[in-house]
């Protein structure tokens, strides 16, 4: 559930959007189908639009994970925004068929911290070997694609309408950051947002 508050401080962010009057705030916050991370009761919900091919996501990730793991307060909504190429989609596809065996953050974390050029069985070698069930994950691919793939193209709707310039761009309060942070520069958005 979504605190009035932070449909105000988002909306804030939003009000400069090029197409800000299609912009559901509350569609963007509480999307029953994107993965949440952290506290999901946080009092400062932090929305990441991502690829998982991109290095400046892989830079500012964990620096925002250890932030959320040391502040406790803190709910992240993972938005795969998978712009990159096809290995971009098919990594987005893993990681969002990983929530139903509860791993979409292992997935996360996995993809994330991957580099260089990948296939899909580096992929999912690598997910395997940090304790993912493979043949669950590949039932899982087949049985929920059509879902999978209408939570990204919504999560694309909703980039475009921001206007997004590309990824990582994280939405922390009234504020959208379209660049990778380190851990202070995370900090103080927070405490920010906190003293609003």
């Amino acid at each position: 559930m979504i605190h009035r508050r932070h449909l105000l401080l988002l909306a804030a962010a939003l009000a400069a959007a090029p197409a800000c009057a299609q912009i559901d705030v509350r569609a963007i916050l509480d999307d029953p189908d994107a993965p949440v991370g952290g506290d999901p009761k946080g009092d400062v919900p932090v929305v990441i639009f991502f690829d998982y091919l991109c290095p400046s996501c892989r830079k500012a990730m964990p620096e925002l994970a250890r932030l959320a793991r040391d502040d406790g307060h803190i709910k992240l909504i993972y938005k795969d925004w998978p712009i990159l190429s096809k290995t971009s989609v098919v990594s987005a596809k893993l990681a969002l068929a990983a929530r139903h065996q509860g791993k979409f953050e292992v997935a996360h974390r996995t993809l994330m911290s991957l580099s260089g050029p990948r296939t899909e069985a580096d992929m999912t070698a690598a997910l395997g070997a940090a304790g993912i069930d493979l043949a669950r994950l590949q039932a899982d691919l087949d049985a929920h694609d059509a879902e999978i793939t209408a939570l990204l193209k919504r999560n694309n709707e909703q980039a475009e309408a921001l206007g997004l310039p590309g990824t990582p761009v994280f939405l922390i309060g009234p504020y959208k950051i379209a660049q990778p942070l380190d851990y202070d520069g995370f900090k103080r958005v927070v405490a920010q947002v906190r003293g609003r």
